[in-house]
Protein backbone atom coordinates (compact mmCIF):
# COMPACT_ATOMS: atom_id res chain seq x y z
CA UNK A 1 0.00 0.00 0.00
CA UNK A 2 1.06 3.58 -0.58
CA UNK A 3 2.16 5.51 2.50
CA UNK A 4 0.69 8.90 3.31
CA UNK A 5 3.99 9.87 4.91
CA UNK A 6 5.64 9.44 1.48
CA UNK A 7 2.99 11.39 -0.41
CA UNK A 8 4.61 13.42 -3.18
CA UNK A 9 4.31 17.18 -2.90
CA UNK A 10 3.27 17.32 -6.57
CA UNK A 11 -0.13 15.77 -5.72
CA UNK A 12 -3.11 18.08 -5.56
CA UNK A 13 -4.82 17.97 -2.17
CA UNK A 14 -7.57 15.40 -1.72
CA UNK A 15 -8.19 11.69 -1.21
CA UNK A 16 -6.07 10.10 -3.98
CA UNK A 17 -2.30 10.49 -4.00
CA UNK A 18 0.91 8.93 -5.37
CA UNK A 19 3.84 8.31 -3.07
CA UNK A 20 7.58 8.44 -3.72
CA UNK A 21 7.89 4.70 -4.51
CA UNK A 22 6.53 5.37 -8.04
CA UNK A 23 8.80 3.88 -10.73
CA UNK A 24 7.41 6.09 -13.54
CA UNK A 25 6.00 3.12 -15.49
CA UNK A 26 3.18 5.28 -16.91
CA UNK A 27 0.39 2.80 -16.05
CA UNK A 28 -1.86 5.16 -14.12
CA UNK A 29 -1.32 7.99 -16.60
CA UNK A 30 -2.59 6.07 -19.62
CA UNK A 31 -5.32 4.29 -17.67
CA UNK A 32 -6.72 7.43 -16.02
CA UNK A 33 -5.18 10.53 -17.62
CA UNK A 34 -7.89 12.79 -16.26
CA UNK A 35 -6.56 12.17 -12.73
CA UNK A 36 -2.85 11.28 -13.01
CA UNK A 37 0.02 13.11 -14.71
CA UNK A 38 3.82 13.15 -14.76
CA UNK A 39 5.73 15.73 -12.78
CA UNK A 40 9.45 15.67 -11.95
CA UNK A 41 9.98 12.13 -13.18
CA UNK A 42 7.13 10.41 -11.35
CA UNK A 43 3.35 10.23 -11.39
CA UNK A 44 1.11 12.43 -9.26
CA UNK A 45 -2.56 13.41 -8.97
CA UNK A 46 -3.46 16.61 -10.79
CA UNK A 47 -7.24 16.27 -10.53
CA UNK A 48 -9.25 14.45 -7.87
CA UNK A 49 -12.06 12.23 -9.21
CA UNK A 50 -15.16 14.34 -9.74
CA UNK A 51 -17.75 11.60 -10.36
CA UNK A 52 -18.32 7.85 -9.99
CA UNK A 53 -16.75 6.99 -13.34
CA UNK A 54 -13.55 8.91 -12.58
CA UNK A 55 -13.42 7.33 -9.14
CA UNK A 56 -13.77 3.82 -10.57
CA UNK A 57 -11.03 4.51 -13.14
CA UNK A 58 -8.79 5.87 -10.37
CA UNK A 59 -9.33 2.75 -8.28
CA UNK A 60 -8.56 0.62 -11.34
CA UNK A 61 -5.27 2.48 -11.70
CA UNK A 62 -4.60 2.00 -7.98
CA UNK A 63 -5.05 -1.77 -8.34
CA UNK A 64 -3.04 -1.92 -11.57
CA UNK A 65 -0.07 0.01 -10.16
CA UNK A 66 2.85 -2.47 -10.03
CA UNK A 67 4.45 -0.90 -6.95
CA UNK A 68 1.30 -0.05 -4.94
CA UNK A 69 2.37 3.59 -5.13
CA UNK A 70 -1.20 4.95 -5.37
CA UNK A 71 -3.20 5.41 -2.21
CA UNK A 72 -6.24 7.08 -0.67
CA UNK A 73 -6.46 9.01 2.57
CA UNK A 74 -9.74 7.27 3.44
CA UNK A 75 -10.03 3.49 3.11
CA UNK A 76 -12.01 2.94 -0.12
CA UNK A 77 -15.29 1.17 0.64
CA UNK A 78 -15.88 0.55 -3.06
CA UNK A 79 -12.60 -1.21 -3.79
CA UNK A 80 -14.42 -4.49 -4.48
CA UNK A 81 -16.31 -2.83 -7.33
CA UNK A 82 -12.97 -1.96 -8.90
CA UNK A 83 -11.67 -5.50 -8.37
CA UNK A 84 -14.75 -6.94 -10.10
CA UNK A 85 -14.24 -4.61 -13.07
CA UNK A 86 -11.09 -6.51 -14.14
CA UNK A 87 -10.31 -7.61 -16.71
CA UNK A 88 -11.47 -4.41 -18.41
CA UNK A 89 -13.09 -4.79 -21.87
CA UNK A 90 -11.17 -3.10 -24.70
CA UNK A 91 -13.06 -4.24 -27.78
CA UNK A 92 -15.05 -7.34 -28.70
CA UNK A 93 -13.60 -10.24 -26.71
CA UNK A 94 -10.27 -8.61 -25.78
CA UNK A 95 -9.58 -7.37 -22.25
CA UNK A 96 -6.93 -5.51 -20.26
CA UNK A 97 -6.02 -7.59 -17.21
CA UNK A 98 -4.68 -4.81 -14.98
CA UNK A 99 -2.65 -5.84 -11.92
CA UNK A 100 0.67 -4.96 -13.57
CA UNK A 101 3.81 -6.57 -12.15
CA UNK A 102 6.83 -4.68 -10.85
CA UNK A 103 9.27 -7.26 -12.22
CA UNK A 104 7.84 -6.54 -15.69
CA UNK A 105 8.28 -2.79 -15.01
CA UNK A 106 4.53 -2.33 -15.12
CA UNK A 107 3.89 -3.97 -18.50
CA UNK A 108 0.26 -4.47 -19.51
CA UNK A 109 -1.22 -7.94 -19.92
CA UNK A 110 -4.27 -8.90 -21.99
CA UNK A 111 -6.86 -11.66 -22.15
CA UNK A 112 -8.44 -12.96 -25.36
CA UNK A 113 -11.67 -14.86 -24.63
CA UNK A 114 -12.40 -17.41 -27.34
CA UNK A 115 -14.42 -20.68 -27.57
CA UNK A 116 -11.31 -22.64 -28.56
CA UNK A 117 -9.55 -21.58 -25.37
CA UNK A 118 -8.56 -18.26 -23.85
CA UNK A 119 -5.17 -16.64 -24.44
CA UNK A 120 -3.38 -14.70 -21.71
CA UNK A 121 -0.92 -12.32 -23.37
CA UNK A 122 2.07 -11.69 -21.10
CA UNK A 123 1.72 -12.21 -17.38
CA UNK A 124 0.01 -9.94 -14.87
CA UNK A 125 0.45 -10.30 -11.13
CA UNK A 126 -1.08 -13.50 -9.79
CA UNK A 127 -3.73 -12.04 -7.52
CA UNK A 128 -6.91 -13.81 -6.29
CA UNK A 129 -9.52 -11.30 -7.54
CA UNK A 130 -8.11 -11.39 -11.08
CA UNK A 131 -7.63 -15.17 -11.07
CA UNK A 132 -11.25 -15.66 -10.00
CA UNK A 133 -12.52 -13.42 -12.79
CA UNK A 134 -10.39 -15.25 -15.37
CA UNK A 135 -11.82 -18.53 -14.09
CA UNK A 136 -15.32 -17.14 -14.63
CA UNK A 137 -14.38 -16.19 -18.19
CA UNK A 138 -13.17 -19.71 -19.00
CA UNK A 139 -9.64 -19.97 -17.66
CA UNK A 140 -6.45 -19.93 -19.74
CA UNK A 141 -5.50 -22.33 -22.55
CA UNK A 142 -2.27 -20.59 -23.61
CA UNK A 143 -0.06 -18.08 -21.83
CA UNK A 144 1.69 -16.33 -24.70
CA UNK A 145 4.83 -14.40 -23.69
CA UNK A 146 6.11 -11.76 -26.11
CA UNK A 147 9.63 -11.77 -24.66
CA UNK A 148 11.65 -12.43 -21.53
CA UNK A 149 11.02 -9.08 -19.81
CA UNK A 150 7.28 -9.48 -19.25
CA UNK A 151 6.93 -13.01 -17.88
CA UNK A 152 6.14 -11.96 -14.26
CA UNK A 153 4.07 -14.70 -12.51
CA UNK A 154 3.93 -17.07 -15.51
CA UNK A 155 4.72 -20.12 -13.37
CA UNK A 156 1.83 -19.45 -10.99
CA UNK A 157 -0.60 -19.08 -13.88
CA UNK A 158 0.68 -22.30 -15.43
CA UNK A 159 0.36 -24.18 -12.15
CA UNK A 160 -3.15 -22.88 -11.49
CA UNK A 161 -4.71 -23.14 -14.96
CA UNK A 162 -2.57 -25.89 -16.48
CA UNK A 163 -2.00 -23.64 -19.49
CA UNK A 164 0.74 -24.15 -22.05
CA UNK A 165 3.23 -21.29 -22.10
CA UNK A 166 4.65 -19.99 -25.37
CA UNK A 167 8.00 -18.19 -25.66
CA UNK A 168 10.73 -18.01 -28.29
CA UNK A 169 13.80 -20.12 -27.47
CA UNK A 170 16.06 -17.05 -27.73
CA UNK A 171 14.15 -15.56 -24.77
CA UNK A 172 14.48 -18.57 -22.48
CA UNK A 173 16.17 -17.92 -19.14
CA UNK A 174 16.60 -19.97 -15.98
CA UNK A 175 13.15 -18.88 -14.88
CA UNK A 176 11.43 -19.95 -18.10
CA UNK A 177 13.36 -23.07 -19.12
CA UNK A 178 10.26 -25.24 -18.49
CA UNK A 179 8.05 -23.32 -20.93
CA UNK A 180 5.98 -25.89 -22.84
CA UNK A 181 6.09 -24.40 -26.35
CA UNK A 182 9.45 -22.92 -27.34
CA UNK A 183 9.37 -21.18 -30.71
CA UNK A 184 12.32 -21.30 -33.08
CA UNK A 185 13.54 -19.36 -36.09
CA UNK A 186 12.21 -16.20 -37.69
CA UNK A 187 9.23 -17.51 -39.67
CA UNK A 188 5.65 -16.76 -38.55
CA UNK A 189 3.92 -19.50 -36.56
CA UNK A 190 0.21 -20.15 -37.14
CA UNK A 191 -0.84 -21.27 -33.66
CA UNK A 192 -4.52 -21.45 -34.74
CA UNK A 193 -6.52 -20.10 -37.70
CA UNK A 194 -7.09 -16.85 -35.77
CA UNK A 195 -3.70 -16.65 -34.04
CA UNK A 196 -0.44 -15.79 -35.81
CA UNK A 197 2.83 -15.37 -33.93
CA UNK A 198 5.29 -13.13 -35.80
CA UNK A 199 8.99 -12.98 -34.81
CA UNK A 200 10.24 -9.40 -34.56
CA UNK A 201 13.87 -9.49 -33.34
CA UNK A 202 15.26 -6.15 -32.28
CA UNK A 203 14.16 -5.09 -28.82
CA UNK A 204 15.41 -8.52 -27.77
CA UNK A 205 16.68 -11.32 -29.96
CA UNK A 206 13.62 -13.55 -29.74
CA UNK A 207 10.85 -10.99 -29.35
CA UNK A 208 7.58 -11.95 -31.05
CA UNK A 209 4.17 -10.31 -31.50
CA UNK A 210 0.72 -11.90 -31.70
CA UNK A 211 -1.83 -11.07 -34.39
CA UNK A 212 -5.36 -12.11 -33.49
CA UNK A 213 -8.12 -12.24 -36.12
CA UNK A 214 -6.08 -9.94 -38.41
CA UNK A 215 -7.30 -7.13 -36.18
CA UNK A 216 -5.62 -7.08 -32.77
CA UNK A 217 -1.81 -6.88 -32.62
CA UNK A 218 -0.25 -7.56 -29.22
CA UNK A 219 3.17 -5.95 -29.47
CA UNK A 220 5.00 -6.34 -26.15
CA UNK A 221 7.87 -3.84 -26.25
CA UNK A 222 8.14 -3.78 -30.06
CA UNK A 223 5.59 -1.13 -31.09
CA UNK A 224 3.42 1.44 -29.29
CA UNK A 225 1.69 4.77 -29.73
CA UNK A 226 3.34 7.95 -28.51
CA UNK A 227 0.99 10.75 -27.46
CA UNK A 228 3.96 13.09 -27.37
CA UNK A 229 4.94 12.45 -31.01
CA UNK A 230 1.40 11.60 -32.15
CA UNK A 231 2.58 8.51 -34.02
CA UNK A 232 3.55 4.87 -33.67
CA UNK A 233 7.06 4.34 -32.34
CA UNK A 234 9.65 1.78 -31.32
CA UNK A 235 11.78 2.29 -28.21
CA UNK A 236 15.28 3.32 -29.30
CA UNK A 237 16.67 3.96 -25.81
CA UNK A 238 15.62 0.54 -24.54
CA UNK A 239 16.50 -1.49 -27.61
CA UNK A 240 18.55 -4.21 -25.91
CA UNK A 241 19.53 -6.30 -28.94
CA UNK A 242 19.72 -4.53 -32.33
CA UNK A 243 18.15 -1.32 -33.66
CA UNK A 244 18.89 -2.22 -37.33
CA UNK A 245 17.19 -5.60 -36.86
CA UNK A 246 14.28 -3.91 -35.14
CA UNK A 247 13.84 -1.68 -38.20
CA UNK A 248 13.89 -4.73 -40.48
CA UNK A 249 11.36 -6.48 -38.25
CA UNK A 250 9.11 -3.43 -38.30
CA UNK A 251 9.30 -3.37 -42.09
CA UNK A 252 8.08 -6.98 -42.28
CA UNK A 253 5.35 -6.28 -39.74
CA UNK A 254 4.11 -3.38 -41.87
CA UNK A 255 3.00 -5.91 -44.49
CA UNK A 256 0.28 -7.21 -42.17
CA UNK A 257 -3.17 -5.70 -41.69
CA UNK A 258 -4.49 -4.84 -38.22
CA UNK A 259 -6.59 -2.21 -36.48
CA UNK A 260 -5.33 -2.33 -32.89
CA UNK A 261 -1.86 -1.94 -31.39
CA UNK A 262 -1.92 -3.30 -27.84
CA UNK A 263 1.54 -2.93 -26.27
CA UNK A 264 3.09 -4.03 -23.01
CA UNK A 265 4.67 -0.60 -22.61
CA UNK A 266 3.47 2.59 -24.22
CA UNK A 267 0.00 3.63 -25.28
CA UNK A 268 -2.48 1.49 -27.20
CA UNK A 269 -3.82 2.69 -30.54
CA UNK A 270 -6.84 2.01 -32.75
CA UNK A 271 -7.36 3.04 -36.37
CA UNK A 272 -8.87 1.56 -39.53
CA UNK A 273 -6.62 -0.74 -41.53
CA UNK A 274 -5.69 1.79 -44.19
CA UNK A 275 -4.81 4.47 -41.64
CA UNK A 276 -2.80 1.99 -39.59
CA UNK A 277 -0.76 0.98 -42.63
CA UNK A 278 0.02 4.63 -43.33
CA UNK A 279 1.04 5.10 -39.71
CA UNK A 280 3.31 2.08 -39.90
CA UNK A 281 5.10 3.64 -42.86
CA UNK A 282 5.45 6.87 -40.89
CA UNK A 283 6.89 4.87 -38.00
CA UNK A 284 9.43 3.26 -40.33
CA UNK A 285 10.52 6.61 -41.73
CA UNK A 286 10.94 7.93 -38.21
CA UNK A 287 12.97 4.88 -37.13
CA UNK A 288 15.31 5.14 -40.12
CA UNK A 289 16.04 8.75 -39.21
CA UNK A 290 17.10 7.92 -35.68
Amino acid sequence: MAHLSQRRSENISGDFFVDSTCIDCDTCRWMTPEVFYRENGQSAVHHQPANEEERLRSLQALLACPTASIGTVEKPKDIKDAQLSFPIPIAENVYHCGYHAENSFGAASYLIVRPEGNILVDSPRFTPPLVKRIEELGGVRYLYLTHKDDVADHQKYHDHFGCDRILHEDEITAGTRNVEIQLTGTEPNQLAPDLLIIPVPGHTKGHTVLLYNNKFLFTGDHLAWSDELNQLIAFRRVCWYSWPELIESMGRLANYSFEWVLPGHGRRHHADTETMQQQMQQCLQWMRSR
